[in-house]
């Protein structure tokens, strides 16, 4: 029988020749006698796989660190101290502190108010209503802080205040016998007994004072109405600015 003949017979019947292939025999022919390389082959790629897959393995299985837990217990065990309405309100004093000024002048609506701590003069002449038109503030310093119960002329001479009394001398009493009242500070009680003047009138020339921010001369008193030339001259002696 032919070699080539043998060899179609071992491949239908799926047996290998037991004898190896001659030395001289091509490539193919020697590939052919060996079909063992194939298997290991197999077996190699097989291990490969085999590896990689126990390495993912091991590397998804390691231990890895957990957080830390918070520390609820110690949060629950030591609370925090309540602060009060009014603690909370000294702690920032500047929150709720204000400044009361009385603007005066030519103002459109002079009087007193109320802004918060740190405010300037122009914000209390703005508050007031802003000057009237045609006037001008002068040497007012409008960036100047405000400070709590000053007055601020606008446009108007501000109003001369009391001489101190000399050293030792007792003071006199605001609208004592004997002492002129001063029409720009004085209440409407104190302006009530003066004679001549009563309740109504009294409100006037306080209305009058606050309009005009402040009386300039006795003679403006003649123009609060109610008081005519007879009782200006009664009052003039009894009056100063």
């Amino acid at each position: 029988m032919r070699p080539d003949t043998e060899d179609r017979l071992h491949a239908i019947t799926g047996r290998w020749k037991p004898s190896a292939a001659p030395a001289d025999a091509p490539p193919a022919a020697r590939l052919r006698a060996t079909p063992e390389r194939s298997h290991i082959r197999m077996l190699v790629l097989a291990g490969v796989l085999a590896a990689l897959v126990a390495a993912g393995y091991l590397w998804l299985a390691r231990p890895r660190p957990q957080p830390a837990a918070p520390a609820a217990n110690a949060a629950v065990s030591e609370p925090r101290p309540a602060i009060s309405a009014g603690a909370a309100a000294a702690a920032s004093p500047a929150a709720s502190s204000s400044v009361v000024v009385h603007v005066l002048g030519k103002v459109e609506h002079p009087g007193v108010v109320t802004l918060p701590s740190g405010s300037r003069v122009a914000e209390a002449i703005k508050a007031a209503g802003g000057v009237r038109r045609g006037v001008r503030t002068g040497t007012l310093n409008l960036a100047r802080p405000l400070v709590d119960g000053e007055q601020i002329p606008v446009g108007v001479r501000a109003p001369s205040p009391s001489p101190p009394p000399p050293a030792g001398a007792a003071s006199p009493a605001p609208g004592a016998p004997g002492t002129p009242v001063d029409l720009n500070a004085a209440t409407p009680d104190q302006l009530d007994d003066l004679p001549g003047v009563g309740p109504v009138l009294a409100q006037r020339i306080v209305a009058y004072r606050t309009q005009h921010g402040g009386f300039r001369s006795v003679e403006q008193l003649q123009e609060v109405s109610g008081i005519g030339a007879r009782r200006f001259a009664d009052l003039k002696p009894m009056v100063r600015v």
